[in-house]
């Protein structure tokens, strides 16, 4: 079989094509201490600064490894673009939302006129340009943004699930909203070289909502971002947090190529639920990448190999404290293991 390069393999994996061996890439966040160390691309400036970003963002290759690059690392740039009050990161602690903006649907109707250059998006748009000029040839460029279904939740507040439940036009209006923007800011994202879509859409479970309101109010929205993506030849990546187990048949219905899974998930079931997406996943990013050996690390990882996963990763965003030694333990297994 021939030899592909990085950016070849990883689009051919996503979309169920024959390739030489398994990609070695993160699609959730990749950002360490030992990383920022390495390059001088320090959180919490590299999440504001786009030629910091891309250091960091880089370091993710040239220091643990990965095929790929890919950002940004938090998933609060898009509630801040709308207003959302944040509270500050630190150099090993994402920023998080902790103030919202929409109660009412007169209240949607005075975010839109955004202009996508503007604040953290831009910022983020920027480090796409800066990396894809850099390795865009060679390697996939990893655009990553938060989902409609927890953007609304983060712009409406823990009010949102209620919501959904008391005020259909409501929660409908609002999922329109942020899925338009999703589809906006990813288009941006391809235009300035990203080639890679992931979607972050922690709180848009089955298990959390149900089935019949996430069929209502995630699916239809995936789908448009997901029709949009195919359009223009990007895969397209979703990661749900928690034992999506019950819902990944949803979570396909919607187009994704690939779905990524928590360590929550049993990766040969979650492989007999699907029919076509590649399933990635899913080392604990805690007990296992951060708190064990590299040689831990490859007896877990040889177990999920075994379970049949498609795609090596860890199962959540890598903590900010995980050894450089241990991702490299992961992208060595990645890059040994022939389908």
């Amino acid at each position: 079989m021939a030899e592909y390069t990085p950016k070849e393999r990883l689009a051919r994996a996503l979309t169920g094509q024959a390739v030489d061996r398994m990609p070695a890439v993160s699609v959730t966040q990749t950002g360490t201490v030992e990383q920022m160390e390495a390059c001088g691309a320090f959180w919490p400036e590299a999440n504001d600064d786009a030629e910091k970003m891309a250091a960091l963002a880089e370091a993710g290759h040239t220091v643990v490894g990965f095929e790929a690059v890919r950002v940004p690392f938090a998933i609060t740039a898009e509630a801040e673009f709308f207003g959302c009050e944040i509270k500050a990161g630190t150099q090993e602690q994402q920023p998080s939302v902790v103030g919202h903006v929409v109660k009412t649907v007169e209240d949607i109707s005075k975010l839109e006129g955004y202009n996508l250059d503007h604040g953290r998006i831009g910022v983020v748009c920027e480090a796409i340009k800066i990396l894809a000029d850099k390795y865009g040839k060679e390697l996939p460029i990893m655009g990553s943004m938060i989902g409609p279904f927890s953007l609304a939740q983060h712009i409406n507040g823990d009010d949102w699930f209620m919501a959904i439940f008391t005020d259909e036009a409501f929660g409908l209006a609002l999922m329109e909203f942020t899925t338009d923007f999703n589809i906006a800011y990813a288009k941006k994202m391809i235009d300035d070289g990203a080639d890679t879509m992931v979607i972050i859409d922690p709180t848009a479970s089955a298990q959390l909502i149900g089935a019949e309101f996430y069929e209502k109010f995630v699916v239809p929205y995936h789908k448009k971002i997901c029709d949009a993506m195919r359009e223009l030849k990007v895969p397209v990546v979703l990661h749900i947090c928690g034992d999506t187990t019950q819902g990944l048949a949803l979570m396909e219905s919607s187009g994704v190529d690939a779905i990524s899974i928590d360590q929550n998930v049993d990766v040969a079931t979650a492989v007999s639920k699907v029919n076509k997406a590649v399933i990635v996943g899913n080392l604990d990013p805690v007990n296992v990448l951060w708190n064990q050996t590299p040689e831990v690390v490859r007896e877990r990882f040889q177990k999920v190999l075994d379970a049949g996963i498609g795609l090596l990763a860890p199962g959540c965003g890598i903590v900010s404290k995980t050894p450089t030694a241990n991702l490299q333990a992961m992208v060595e297994m990645a890059k040994n293991h022939k389908y």
